[in-house]
């Protein structure tokens, strides 16, 4: 049996909380977000709604659309520090513009993945430096990926970059613009996207279940509101009633940010700023990039820089398979060309062939009409 661990009489160990919040308040939070989806799907406007502060100016969409067709995704960053009753956090967000809004989306996602990917990497390389008191810190605590209401489901670039995502930070899916849907179509639509979620194997953050029960109750109905449909506005609206609210306003009434009966802004505010933002921060570094560290020193050499795509076997392989596919087009079209030229070439034959019969047979034919002609000339003589 066992021990009985000793019985302590009050010598302060629960007051360790205590010194924790002292330790927290006291050196502030740094808290990264990133945000993923199409434009025009309100993602500057829910940042600056979250914080109550414009962060992001408004985009001007009209000076993207004389950009090529074909052009990748950008990367934004845009740095705040934000203070709220003397407690101080770096707040950093990373917006992705250009990401699905051109023709030709494939690989749209890589600039995202190698963003979160790069700064695993830049984080990794300065622990290993002499010096560690001045560290830059870009990883990515929560990313917020925009889903456009459409009421039907995930399209597949949604569930490929959600794929890619969920690996590598913690995912978490909203649905933009939910005043555009009645609530019914609202709630199929999530239900549809948590089914194509499950049925992916798509990762998404679960907030932890906390030991009390009115923690627990929180974090479940946290759970199962994702994913979050969401209402940005930073407008102060009057609501039938009387009330100022910040909302949109339409002919039927006022869609209201804070009311949970219209979206579930508030939760949202709830997962990422009230109840779950150091916890964010402390899984990303306990979990994703732990993952990350271990798997890059499990495959390289102290020091060594991070292996390039070209440089991995798995990319060389593929490159030459492609070089190889391209080498077979080639021949296979110059094999055409050539049929095609000797085609050409026996038509031509051909035609030059007829073209000196039909010179002979008119030739023959003058030759038959001066004779006509000269015998008709000598019969007129005799008479």
């Amino acid at each position: 049996m066992s021990a009985a661990p000793p019985a302590f009489n009050d010598v302060g160990i629960a007051n360790l909380p205590n010194q924790r919040h002292k330790i927290v308040a006291k050196r502030g939070a740094h808290f990264t977000i990133m945000v993923v989806g199409e434009s025009g799907l309100g993602k500057t406007t829910l940042i600056n709604t979250l914080f109550s502060t414009e962060l992001s100016p408004p985009k001007n969409y009209s000076r993207r659309h004389h950009k090529q067709l074909d052009k990748l995704t950008e990367v934004e960053i845009i740095k705040a520090e934000l203070e709220e009753k003397q407690f101080k956090v770096k707040l950093t967000v990373i917006d992705t513009p250009g990401f699905g809004d051109y023709v030709n989306n494939r690989d749209s996602w890589s600039p995202i993945v190698d963003f979160i990917d790069d700064q695993h990497e830049a984080y990794m390389r300065q622990e290993q430096q002499p010096q560690r008191s001045e560290k830059t810190d870009l990883r990515v605590h929560a990313c917020l990926y925009f889903i456009r209401p459409t009421g039907h489901t995930l399209k597949p670039l949604d569930i490929e970059i959600m794929k890619r995502l969920g690996t590598r930070v913690h995912l978490i899916p909203v649905v933009a613009k939910a005043d555009t849907l009645t609530q019914n179509d609202l709630f199929m639509f999530k239900q549809r996207i948590r089914d194509v979620i499950k049925a992916q194997g798509i990762r998404i953050y679960t907030p932890p279940i906390e030991a009390d029960d009115e923690g627990a109750e929180h974090a479940r109905l946290l759970a199962e509101a994702m994913p979050f449909s969401i209402i940005g506005s930073t407008e102060d609206v009057q609501t039938p009633d009387g009330r100022v609210v910040k909302g949109r306003e339409y002919l039927w009434g006022v869609a209201e940010v804070e009311n949970e009966s219209h979206c579930d802004f508030k939760k949202l505010r709830s997962l990422l700023i009230r109840t779950h933002m150091l916890d964010l921060i402390s899984t990303t570094e306990e979990s994703h990039y732990e993952n990350y560290r271990q798997q890059q020193m499990e495959t390289r050499k102290f020091g060594e820089p991070k292996v390039k795509k070209l440089d991995n076997p798995k990319f060389k392989e593929e490159e030459e398979a492609l070089r190889k596919r391209f080498t077979e087009q080639v021949k296979a079209e110059e094999g055409r060309f050539r049929q095609w030229e000797q085609h050409l070439i026996a038509e031509r034959d051909r035609l030059n062939k007829d073209l000196e019969m039909a010179h002979s047979a008119i030739k023959q034919l003058e030759a038959e009409l001066d004779n006509l002609q000269g015998g008709y000339n000598r019969g007129s003589g005799r008479r």
